[in-house]
């Protein structure tokens, strides 16, 4: 087995000209590490922004009208709006029009000095402009090659364009809803786009492990639907895992209506008793002996087989007492148990308060930002928070840094294709 150490030291290779980038934030276990970033909104981002957190210097490629979500909820100024500052910190901004000849070939020298090649383009498109697997990795033999697509290739699907809702919809987070609710519904936040986001990072340092022993770098594939229906499908396949004998999808636990905060005197409860020790204390320590030595709920199985009428009498006992009461006797007792927090409440939680996980940022006109920090951390990391980029910031930073002669960079500028 290797150790984790190893492993950190592994991904924190050079790049193939052996020059470390001097944007990368020290100490991150990804220092040296370059990625190309064509991504947008959040799929890419998020998975992108995760690389640059561990310190890799992550250059957000964008059209000159921008990554859409720059302008997405509020803002101190256009082309930094909130939706964009959360999945786009500590990364650099090049804006090429890559319609434009010498556009592609200023991206093309930077692919030749690139770790990481992560695109969200339709694999059709990106070849007819040049950019496909085998015109890079032609230039760059060490370089990944990250597709992040709505569909896999090779499917029914191919080519589909995809967003958050419609994978909900297709990978069975809507028909789960309905199963509980009654209604199809998608959940309120974006767990398509952030999950896959995920997945796509850890595949991308899973193929930058493999490459520091292989010596080469590859082409990856991150689909959204693939990803999700195997996201769902963990506890949610089920009985489907018996292929001679196959049972229904969906773990009753989680359909049941009765899955959801305990309704209390003054408020609400998030309780999760689990063993068959929690659920013998929570009846015996609130005067339901009967209930304790009942069969149905003497172990997980027979809890399973009848857990709406479990939940349901855990309902009708906690509505009795206050939150606060059942926090307490849950803390004696052992039983996992906690109120709820409203978005609001966040910021000022005692315990995010105290790991300092919100973390402010002024800018050069002294306005303060605020941002999540990573939630990872590492004794040997990094915990930089750089403001997300401005449209075209780096442009020629990064360009020169390729070895692009200026005379070409400024007439990169003077025909539009830079910005």
């Amino acid at each position: 087995m290797i150790r984790l150490d190893k492993m950190i030291r592994f991904l924190a290779i050079q790049r193939a000209d052996g020059i470390m980038s001097e944007h990368s934030p020290s100490g991150g276990p990804l220092s040296g590490i370059r990625v190309l970033d064509l991504t947008s909104v959040i799929f890419g981002p998020y998975a992108s922004q995760i690389l640059a957190d561990y310190g890799a210097d992550v250059i957000k490629v964008e059209s000159p009208q921008g990554d859409s979500t720059r302008n997405t909820g509020p803002r101190y100024e256009d082309g930094l709006a909130a939706i964009f500052l959360s999945v786009n910190r500590n990364k650099r901004s090049l804006v090429l029009d890559l319609k434009q000849p010498a556009a592609r070939e200023a991206l093309l020298a930077l692919a030749a000095t690139s770790d990481v090649f992560m695109h969200s383009i339709r694999p059709q498109k990106m070849a007819a402009l040049g950019l496909g697997p085998e015109d890079l990795r032609a230039r760059n033999p060490r370089l990944v090659y990250a597709g992040l697509l709505g569909f896999g290739t090779g499917g029914a699907y191919e080519g589909r364009p995809a967003y958050d809702d419609t994978i909900q919809g297709l990978s069975g987070i809507a028909d789960i809803m309905a199963r509980q609710t009654g209604e199809p519904l998608y959940l309120p936040t974006i767990a398509a786009d952030k999950t896959c986001g995920l997945i796509a990072a850890h595949a991308i340092l899973a193929a930058l492990f493999q490459r520091d022993r292989m010596g080469v770098g590859q082409t990856i594939e991150i689909p959204m639907f693939e990803a999700m229906a195997s996201f769902n499908l963990v506890e949610h396949f089920y009985g489907r895992h018996l292929a001679d004998a196959p049972g229904p999808t969906g773990y009753p636990r989680l359909m049941s209506r009765w899955r959801r905060p305990y309704r209390t005197t003054d408020g609400h409860l998030c309780m999760m008793p689990y063993t068959d020790l929690h659920w013998r204390n929570f009846f015996t320590h609130t005067g339901h002996d009967a209930h304790a030595a009942d069969p149905r709920f003497a172990d997980i199985g027979a809890r399973t087989r009848h857990i709406d009428t479990l939940y349901s009498l855990a309902q009708e006992i906690v509505a009795t007492q206050s939150t606060q009461y059942w926090i307490d006797l849950c803390e004696r007792i052992e039983i996992p148990a906690t109120r709820i927090n409203t978005l609001d409440d966040l910021e000022t939680d005692p315990h995010l308060t105290d790991v300092g996980l919100f973390v402010d940022v002024a800018d050069a006109q002294s306005r303060t930002y605020r941002f999540t920090r990573n939630p990872v951390r590492m004794e040997h990391g990094a915990d930089t928070v750089k403001l997300p980029p401005r449209l075209g910031e780096h442009t020629r930073d990064i360009l020169a840094e390729a070895g692009v002669p200026q005379a070409q960079i400024d007439a990169l500028f003077a025909s539009g294709a830079a910005h």
